[in-house]
């Protein structure tokens, strides 16, 4: 049985001597069943001609944008809209350079922009070139944007040098396009997600809340559909557009927030509470916009509902997840978390270290397990924590 079968997989072949690696990576997804067609930058023909691609593809190679042998119209929105993944193999600095910064400039460059299917990307370059800060910060703002990374590795290079840069080899290249199709981990599983924060009225124009962008809990919903999860999300504000997932409902206050959780509670496999939830509410809220007729306004707060403690108390089989944003003594209260609620494990971040606060899109976090094992997880994107947190999740289930 071939995994790829009728998988329609674009390869993008950019100018590096690595070029002829991609023939072999083009031939064993052929032999795995895959339907796949080949784009080369100009450069790319320099190492490799379009006829081999072709021989071992059995489709016409593209290379200009502007190709009067082509036989539909507008052909960067006909090969973005045809694949069902896009693969960059080699991927150059300078390829990586245009895709960051939405430069389209040829024919591949044009169809990044263009295509909905999911990137992932096999660097090749000179090591110096691959560790250079601009390389690194490129590279960076793909994975932001949900581009998946298949490694270079160490080796000897064609400029002579032993080092870090060397395209993946081929069967490497193929079992993580395999992978990618093939790694439905939660396939079946029902993943409840929440996500942003909450806010409570004072009066009909001002309200209490606090700075969740919402960018990690939907990362998580995002990582959670793409390994096969039905995902409902429940979202307070956010300053970003949500995923598509199986269901998104926006609430504000965190009464609301509790009521959709339980409405949806018992038919889900694992519940991910990280939403930043308002632990207080404005006792009374005025009807009529509040006046500053006086120089002080004393307003009285109320408790919130603690939804993941109700969670824990009245849960069966799921999973639970908890998240915990601290400024001191973050893992003493972490761990005080987990046993007060009931949890499976919970994320752990001191807000106040750059790169892990609200509205960055990156995070430095802390995983600790009701067995007590902590793991210290070191600056990494979002999307990538999210990974991290349903591969746990999925391995509890």
């Amino acid at each position: 049985m071939n995994d790829l079968q009728g998988k329609k997989i674009l390869i993008g072949v950019t100018g590096g001597i690595a070029a002829y690696k991609a023939v072999e990576v083009v031939s064993r997804l052929k032999k795995s069943g895959a339907e796949v067609k080949v784009v080369m930058t100009r450069a790319a023909t320099e190492f490799v001609t379009p006829r081999t691609f072709q021989e071992i593809s059995k489709n016409p190679v593209s290379v200009e944008m502007f190709s009067e042998t082509f036989n539909y119209n507008v052909e960067h929105i006909a090969l973005a809209n045809w694949a069902d993944v896009v693969l960059i193999a080699p991927a150059t600095a300078n390829f990586l350079a245009k895709a960051a910064h939405g430069i389209a400039d040829d024919l591949l460059t044009t169809i990044i922009l263009a295509t909905p299917a999911p990137l992932i990307i096999a660097p090749a370059m000179n090591s110096l070139m691959l560790e250079h800060p601009a390389t690194q910060s490129n590279i960076e703002i793909l994975k932001q944007r949900g581009a998946k990374f298949i490694d270079s590795e160490t080796g000897l290079l064609a400029c002579g040098v032993t080092g870090k840069g060397r395209l993946a080899e081929p069967i490497n290249i193929c079992e993580e396009i395999e992978k990618f199709f093939t790694s439905k981990i939660l396939a079946g599983k029902k993943i409840l997600v929440t996500a942003g924060g909450t806010s409570e009225p004072l009066d009909p124009v001002r309200f209490i809340s606090n700075r969740s962008s919402g960018k990690m809990g939907y990362e998580i919903a995002k990582a959670a559909q793409m390994h096969g999860a039905e995902v409902i999300l429940i979202s307070g504000n956010a300053t970003v557009e949500p995923p598509k997932v199986s269901k998104f409902v926006k609430v504000e206050t965190a009464e609301q927030m509790r009521e959709k959780v339980l409405d949806e509670f018992e038919t889900v496999d694992a519940v991910i509470m990280s939403a930043a939830v308002s632990d207080y509410r404005v006792k009374s809220v005025s009807p009529q916009k509040i006046k500053k007729d006086e120089d002080n306004l004393t307003i009285e707060l109320v408790k919130n509902p603690d939804i993941l403690k109700e969670l824990g108390r009245i849960r069966k089989d799921q999973i639970l997840v908890g998240f915990a944003a601290e400024t001191v003594n973050v893992i003493h209260y972490a761990k005080n978390k987990i046993a007060e609620k009931n949890l499976d494990f919970i994320v752990a971040n001191n807000v106040t270290k750059e790169g892990a606060g609200f509205s960055v899109d990156t995070n430095i976090v802390t995983i600790i397990d009701r067995e007590d094992e902590i793991e210290n997880l070191p600056k990494m994107s979002k999307a990538e924590v999210a990974e991290k947190i349903i591969l746990r999740v999925a391995e509890r289930l």
